[in-house]
């Protein structure tokens, strides 16, 4: 398969982001950046077990350039990599605002397509891309040659940027982050921007002497997390604490504060218990340092850990009533402390302190 195929596909992909109002540096990048070299195989879920379509399969190449995200690698049955929706893609290249000339660096680069883009728009001598897994930098870096471009490609954490090519002008991560590393800070030029997923949205901050403020962008985002160490939900202890009760609808409430959650309890996850008939009994919720909650329709609630996580949803039902708008929140960093706050700096959640051994 050649460049040459899927030029109309690719095309009629980038017309249609462009009529959705992407800007067009990075429209022209997708009519111009062949994807289904970036993904020359993806994985589909069909009852719960994961199908490889490759470029053999029949409606392959309409899949890559439709408007929608690919499962690029699985380890065991988890997904751990992905070619990111084309539209989040450019909603977020868009928020950069580099032009040609700036110096980016991307944390996460996946299948390197996203770093493709920002080669050809911005000259790809301009480019820094990292990944933690060599594999997919390796692949990466491969594809990027045989598409035409040469970032610069580097395999590490990319919580620590990469110092040697500093400083930065862009800085943009396709990897759910729970705050903004202190490296990046370091490494960004004054006037730099950073966008990244925090939380289950996207943040855009300006850096300016050491510090940076600024809000969170109308899109959700839910990107695979940074890998990184992880306790597991401690629900069998939770059958020997004594329940508490609760007014809420435990299932309408989390789907509500699902965005405020991910800044007051970073790194939270969910799930749910079914009935016989399909209807939620139970919804279960545990943090990274091992906290877990349960909570059943009949209102009775378990918790056990170090945080208290039901009364944090209940303090967040008292202060949004309705699904709060994203881009009513912001993130303040300073080198003392990092908190994203809901309307004004006067009301929010400091975000988690990361430190790492540079």
């Amino acid at each position: 398969m050649n460049h040459a195929d899927g030029q109309g596909l690719r095309e009629s992909l980038a017309r249609t982001l462009a009529t959705a109002g992407h800007g067009e540096l990075w429209t022209r990048a997708v009519a111009q950046v062949p994807r289904h070299v970036f993904v020359p195989h993806f994985f589909e879920q069909d009852a719960g077990q994961w199908t490889e379509i490759t470029s053999e399969s029949p409606g392959y190449l309409e899949a890559v350039y439709a408007n929608r995200a690919l499962t690029t690698q699985i380890k065991g049955e988890e997904p751990t990599s992905s070619s990111s929706e084309p539209g989040l893609m450019l909603t977020m290249l868009d928020a950069l605002e580099a032009k040609p000339g700036h110096r980016v660096l991307e944390v996460g680069t996946g299948t390197g397509y996203n770093a493709a883009l920002m080669s050809h728009a911005l000259g790809d001598t301009n480019v820094t891309t990292v990944d933690v897994d060599p594999e997919l930098t390796t692949d990466a870096e491969r594809r990027l040659g045989e598409a035409g471009y040469r970032p610069v490609v580097r395999t590490g954490d990319g919580a620590l940027g990469v110092q040697q090519r500093a400083p930065f002008n862009r800085i943009i991560a396709t990897c759910a982050m729970q705050s903004i590393p202190p490296a990046w800070m370091r490494q960004a030029a004054d006037g730099g921007v950073i966008v990244a997923p925090v939380g289950w949205g996207l943040a855009r901050v300006t850096v300016d002497g050491g510090e940076a403020t600024g809000r969170f962008l109308p899109s959700g985002a839910f990107f695979m997390a940074r890998r990184a160490g992880r306790a597991r939900p401690r629900f069998g202890e939770l059958q020997d604490v004594k329940p508490i009760t609760t007014d809420l609808d435990a299932p309408e409430a989390l789907a509500r504060l699902e965005f405020p959650l991910a800044l007051a309890l970073p790194g939270y996850r969910t799930c749910t218990w079914n009935g016989a008939g399909g209807e939620v009994t139970a919804v279960g919720i545990w943090t990274p340092d091992g906290s877990t909650a349960t909570a059943n329709v009949d209102g009775s609630v378990r918790q056990v850990g170090p945080r208290r996580l039901w009364d944090v949803v209940e303090r967040l039902h008292e202060q949004f009533e309705t699904k709060p708008e994203r881009e009513d929140f912001g993130l303040t960093i300073t080198p003392e402390r990092q908190w994203a706050w809901w309307r004004n700096e006067e009301t929010g959640w400091d975000l988690p302190a990361m430190h790492f051994a540079e």
